[in-house]
């Protein structure tokens, strides 16, 4: 077996694909228990969205009005968004607004309860489930408006100098027993507005909503954008300084594609259908490792935030691999499975001539539609298509025999990639968390999870993933369908740096989490938070193998004695910190009950909204009573005191070492092809280009799903 063989002997992508669900619209919105009667209506839905220094804050404010003639309770939900984390739950009292504090949960619903029964205004937001928190407020005064604030924060997603962030509005549609209880009113009677203002160190040359093609876009430099989605499809560009510079070319682009209308949301505007938006970045950025810290005068401790950007020059892998597809083709991807089957074809197209592929078929069932391994070629792939299309969805999802069919045909002498396209709800055989764990480390693979809507069960996927040391990728029904599945495949046609791991020297250091395992593919970032005690210059020292090779890469940054204008990285490191422990839970096969007293003690200290903690609202003599310290609101008027200093100064550049960079050479990037140094693409489809081309593709599918109703 040749040496580029054992470093990559056998590779597992888990592709969740893009699917949009046009036959069933699930979303966030107000819940109604079946048969109840009487429903509130959302009468304004205001989204803010700020992204800046490696991280974005969302502000979501909702107002109920209540068309009845007695009180009511609002019950809101709302998906869960890839490494979000709540900061704020306000409730307006007396037309005031009262913003929560965190308690153990339990004590969290007790105090809402009471509240509640004794008439006084309250709220309590509450982590549901694996896939969303639930708002409710009680009373909404009949023939009153009751208005709410939800605020989260998230760092931000940059991978191949392309940025992306979704607003996760969809459900997902896969917990049957909610379904069946409750109907949800997601539509808003009044103003609907989304707007996002980015503020990038780097340049950024262009932006994109692929889903919202009337979203309107404008910039006053190349380091300040807006995007403003507004009701019924259109939209004003937020006001801003000095003469906008957007690109022509895409400007051009939206003039060529203007005709063809993203999908809207059914019923008026609804809330069924994320929000996401792409930016890409300058060409030929150097690869970095950027520093945002935050430390109040005085403190002995601070917290800091490390961005590794790699760039290394990954060598491209040139020898013909095995593809195995594993289709989920149960139930719960009814209405999403014949663009499963399209964006299955399409991804076998651009296979290479020595690929050979295996297509599975798996509900509570496994069939094999090819004839053992088949060539890559055009007869093998028209025969794979003809019969994909006559396939359909039925029966249950055994995500385990899916899964297990595919890697025990495995071939040793060939590098293997097994591509699950699933929505990730195990539903029958085996379905612990640790089951799938334990099969990932019975082979020498890696597990590459696509990993799709808001529905998913993404802890077991993001398990699976670390287990084998692959990399995840979050889905929308939004997003791009080819986009996301050849960047994918793009990461596995080159090197990867394997036992990647952080040393500060000169100042001490604790409390490190990083947002990846110790392997980076190309293209990816690492984000690391720690604290620091002390100040001044301190040694970064990032250590590497590259095919068995050690590799090291040194910068110097200063630890600031003081800094205030990021308070939120506290935040962001407590979420990063939970994180962990739920990861190492799962990691030794226990529950995360194990870790019931760090995360609480955790989540108390930080504010946050977890599987054990909610945020209650109360008035505030009732916050008093109960002996209730008001810590999470003092936090967020020192949150929304830096963000808006931050605002009124142009763009701060975070620190990096420019007279001594760690990295020789230029980040790669997905939208170019060819190049040397790391920055190139290596010849593949340009993403970006099929992100300007999914209006069309959108129209497309709108006239395919009309003819097949009326077939």
């Amino acid at each position: 077996m040749n040496t580029l063989v054992k470093r990559f002997k056998s590779a597992t992508i888990t592709l969740g694909c893009v699917l949009l669900s046009l036959s069933q619209a699930n979303a966030s919105g107000l819940l109604t228990a079946k048969g109840s009667g009487t429903e509130l209506l959302i009468q304004d839905h205001v989204v803010n969205v700020t992204i800046e220094d490696g991280y974005a804050i969302t502000t979501v404010e909702n107002t109920f009005f209540n068309p009845s003639n007695t009180e009511l309770e609002a019950i809101y939900e709302f998906p869960v968004p890839k490494n979000g984390t709540v900061a704020e739950f306000t409730v307006w009292i007396d037309d005031q607004p009262v913003i929560g504090e965190v308690v153990e949960k339990a004590r969290a619903r007790q105090l809402y309860e009471t509240e509640k029964q004794a008439g006084r205004d309250a709220g309590l937001t509450e982590k549901k489930s694996i896939f969303g928190f639930e708002s409710s407020v009680s009373p909404v005064r009949a023939q009153q408006t009751t208005k709410t604030r939800l605020v989260y924060m998230q760092a931000a997603d940059i991978e191949g100098g392309i940025g992306r962030y979704v607003y996760p509005l969809e459900d997902g549609g896969t917990d049957q027993a909610k379904l069946d209880f409750w109907q949800t009113n997601n539509k808003v009677n009044g103003a609907f507005s989304f707007d996002l203002n980015l503020r990038s160190s780097f340049a950024v040359d262009a932006v994109r909503a692929p889903a919202h093609a009337h979203a309107v876009i404008s910039n006053s430099d190349y380091q300040n954008w807006k995007i403003a989605i507004k009701q019924n499809g259109t939209a004003t560009a937020s006001p801003i300084i000095g003469e906008p510079t957007a690109i022509s070319t895409i400007n051009q682009l939206d003039e060529r594609v203007a005709e063809f209308e993203a999908p809207t949301s059914t019923g008026g505007n609804a809330l069924n259908q994320d929000v996401v938006v792409y930016w890409r970045l300058q060409q030929d950025l150097p690869g970095a490792i950027e520093l945002v810290a935050h430390r109040e005068p005085g403190d002995r401790r601070g917290t800091f935030m490390l961005t590794v950007t790699p760039g290394v020059d990954l060598q491209p892998i040139t020898e013909g691999r095995d593809w195995i597809f594993v289709l989920d083709r149960s139930g719960s991807m009814s209405g999403k499975y014949q663009t499963l089957m399209d964006a299955t074809s399409q991804a076998l197209s651009k296979l290479g001539n020595d690929d050979r592929f295996r297509i599975l078929l798996f509900d509570d069932q496994v069939d094999e539609l090819s004839a053992g391994w088949m060539a890559a070629d055009e007869i093998s792939l028209s025969k794979i298509t003809q019969a994909l299309n006559n396939s359909a969805p039925r029966g249950s999802t055994d995500l385990y025999k899916g899964l297990s069919a595919a890697m025990s045909k495995l071939d040793s002498d060939r590098t293997s990639s097994i591509v699950l396209i699933t929505d990730g709800v195990a539903n029958v055989g085996k379905t612990e968390k640790q089951d799938f764990i334990n099969l990932m480390s019975q082979q020498d693979v890696r597990l590459f999870t696509a990993i799709m809507g808001n529905g998913t069960n993404r802890p077991m996927l993001e398990s699976m993933t670390r287990a084998s040391k692959g990399f995840a990728t979050n889905v929308s029904n939004s997003d791009d369908i080819m986009g996301v599945m050849l960047s994918a495949l793009e990461k596995v046609k080159y090197e990867a740096m394997h036992d990647v791991s952080l040393n500060i020297k000169g100042l001490k250091t604790s409390d490190l989490v990083s947002s990846k395992v110790s392997t980076l593919y190309r293209g990816q970032q690492m984000v690391i938070f720690g604290h620091y005690y002390g100040d001044g210059q301190a040694l970064a020292v990032l250590n590497a193998k590259i095919s068995g090779e050690s590799k090291q890469y040194k910068t110097k940054f200063s630890f600031p004695k003081e800094a205030t204008n990021n308070p939120e990285v506290e935040r962001l490191w407590a979420y990063a910190n939970i994180q962990s422990l739920n990861d190492k839970a799962s990691y030794l096969g226990t529950s995360a009950e194990d870790y019931r007293s760090a995360i609480v003690g955790t989540a108390i200290e930080y504010g946050l909204v977890t599987d054990f903690t909610s945020m209650i609202v109360m008035r505030d003599e009732q916050f008093e009573a109960n002996g209730i310290k008001r810590n999470n609101r003092k936090r967020r008027e020192t949150e929304q005191s830096a963000k808006a200093k931050r605002s009124a100064a142009p763009v701060a550049q975070r620190q990096v070492d420019q007279n001594a960079p760690a990295f020789p050479q230029k980040r790669p990037s997905y939208s170019r092809g060819g190049g040397g140094g790391g920055g190139g693409g290596g010849g593949a489809i340009n993403p970006l280009t099929l992100l300007m081309l999914l209006p069309i593709a959108f129209a497309w599918l709108r006239r395919r799903t009309a003819i097949n109703k009326n077939a």
